[in-house]
């Protein structure tokens, strides 16, 4: 019997239909686009996972959910549909709280599904070691662990400099959420590699704290 992982499909398609109809109807995108104001002064909490769903571009949408899908079906494998669906929406979430949290004063929009596959990349991490991770337009793959340092030195820079228009906020607090998850549900895969878990977590802590203490001039 084939193994077709059924929810890496599902979020895929689901995905993808969304922003197409988001493509073709620029309203609907202001709809359930992630606005920090709105959120706040408007109580449209469905915005912190809506916006998930719709993303600025097809280049955006395509990388987005390539990533998801290189991670994604190796992880329904290890840790079935329903885990693997409730860690992805757990880490939208996330990067949509901290998202929130530091920009809640601020002009912000933002939209993707960024925060759920930093999540999902994080987790398999810890969950299924000995991997590697091809990161294009590297021609090798490289080890886990050089891809999370990586990944939060460059979240931790773009989230200071502010220079373009990725939602660097949305992948630290999805990572995040993919780490907590990991150490709630499969504690037995933290053990192993607690230093490097911890290394990593309190890093992303304290630059969270550091950026929420010195917020950047509008």
């Amino acid at each position: 019997m084939i193994n077709i992982p059924m929810v890496t499909l599902m979020v895929i398609i689901f995905t993808t239909i969304a922003s197409y109809f988001g493509f073709q109807n620029e309203s609907l995108i202001w709809k359930y686009i992630f606005d920090a104001k709105r959120i706040m002064q408007k109580k449209e909490y469905y915005r912190l996972l809506s916006s998930a769903l719709f993303h600025a571009s097809w280049t955006h949408l395509l990388f987005n959910m390539f990533s998801f899908y290189a991670f994604a079906v190796y992880m329904e494998k290890a840790i079935g549909p329903i885990m693997l669906l409730l860690l992805y929406v757990l880490s939208i979430l996330g990067g949509g709280i901290l998202s929130l949290v530091i920009n809640y004063k601020r002009d912000y929009l933002a939209l993707g599904a960024s925060g759920g596959v930093s999540g999902v990349i994080f987790a398999s991490i810890f969950i299924i070691p000995g991997g590697s991770v091809i990161v294009f337009p590297l021609p090798l793959p490289i080890p886990p662990w050089l891809y999370a340092v990586a990944f939060v030195l460059i979240s931790m820079y773009g989230m200071q400099r502010r220079m373009d228009n990725t939602g660097h906020d949305a992948h630290l607090g999805g990572a995040l959420a993919g780490l907590f998850f990991t150490l709630w549900v499969y504690p037995d895969a933290i053990a192993d590699e607690l230093l490097f878990f911890s290394a990593i977590v309190l890093a992303i802590v304290i630059f969270i704290i550091y950026v929420i203490t010195h917020p950047a001039k509008q």
